[in-house]
């Protein structure tokens, strides 16, 4: 089991150290990454989620409805808690805190999902499903909480904000729904949902770009962290004890409490004990946020990721009997 986590994670770093030679050689202008931002969060990621919600059955997805909840609470509960703890705690600015907290509660769904579960479940369609998602549940549901935070901030710094937080949020939610980022998957799933099957062909052009997408947004994490020195302090501690160890367990409670039938309990558990995600650097960079603890998070958690995601599959294997 230890070589399917080692085999499932050695892409991450090879790609991310890859992006990070390349920024410090000055292949890439690791000051300047707002094309290949571009690329990634208004094409390749938006493609790729786009595919992967709507050729996901409608049927499967309320089929996954307990899987979903799960999902989407151990996720925003640990943003709330996260969130609270960077700014109060740790006395961050909302913008730096939300990318730090994104980069907590989103696991890496889209690099790590379909090797863990596969070697636990197999590789069935019930797995792809699964996988299917907890992508959407990320980019969906978790992501806007991420980027409405951002354009409140953006638009304060521009002096363009009027009243409370409140008040601005349809007009935060409509710039935040809008991003191709959020709009390709959310789009996905509508479809899904009334039935309506895009054709091949379609499907067929934009697949070279879901293809390139996560080997894109690795890249281009490890130029961004190429520009950085990056340091192990107590927040960046805090977050990966929330992201690796917490998180999972809190998931573990949502279960106990709703009473989770054994496959979805140990699919979910497995799902949010992944590594920290990408997206929080990402989002961060494409806003001119610089947060060098989400990025030493996201390091730190993809490479402890190897002890304690073998931990919550042993904790897990009895569930299954």
């Amino acid at each position: 089991m230890t070589y399917v986590i080692i085999n499932a994670l050695t892409p991450i770093f090879v790609i991310m150290i890859l992006g990070f030679w390349a920024g410090k050689a000055k292949m890439v202008d690791n000051q300047n990454v707002s094309l290949l931002n571009i690329f990634v969060m208004d094409f390749a990621l938006p493609a790729a989620l786009f595919s992967a919600t709507v050729k996901t059955p409608w049927s499967g997805i309320v089929h996954q409805g307990s899987l979903i909840v799960i999902l989407t609470l151990s996720m925003w509960i640990a943003y709330a808690a996260m969130y609270f703890i960077a700014t109060k705690g740790f006395k961050k600015s909302p913008q730096d805190s939300a990318v730090l907290t994104l980069t907590v509660a989103l696991p890496n769904y889209a690099a790590l999902g379909l090797p863990i579960l596969g070697s636990v479940f197999g590789g069935s369609s019930a797995t792809s499903l699964a996988v299917a998602v907890s992508i959407a549940c990320g980019s969906v549901l978790m992501t806007p909480f991420c980027l409405l935070i951002l354009e409140r901030e953006k638009s304060r710094a521009a002096g363009t904000a009027q009243g409370s937080t409140l008040s601005m949020l349809p007009v935060l939610m409509w710039r935040s729904f809008k991003k191709p980022i959020v709009l390709g998957p959310l789009l996905g799933v509508v479809l899904s949902a009334i039935g309506l099957h895009m054709p091949h062909i379609v499907l067929h052009a934009i697949k070279p770009l879901g293809i390139a997408a996560t080997g894109a947004a690795l890249f281009l994490t490890g130029v961004i962290l190429s520009a950085r020195k990056l340091t192990i302090n107590k927040a960046v501690i805090v977050s990966f004890l929330i992201k690796n160890l917490i998180q999972p367990f809190i998931a573990w409670g949502l279960i106990v409490i709703f009473g989770i039938q054994p496959q979805v309990a140990v699919t979910a558990i497995l799902m949010i004990a992944l590594s920290a995600g990408f997206f929080g650097v990402v989002f961060g960079n494409r806003f001119g946020v610089q947060s060098p603890d989400a990025e030493a998070t996201l390091l730190l958690s993809s490479a402890l990721c190897i002890v304690t995601l073998p931990l919550f599959l042993s904790l897990t294997s009895g569930m299954m009997h």
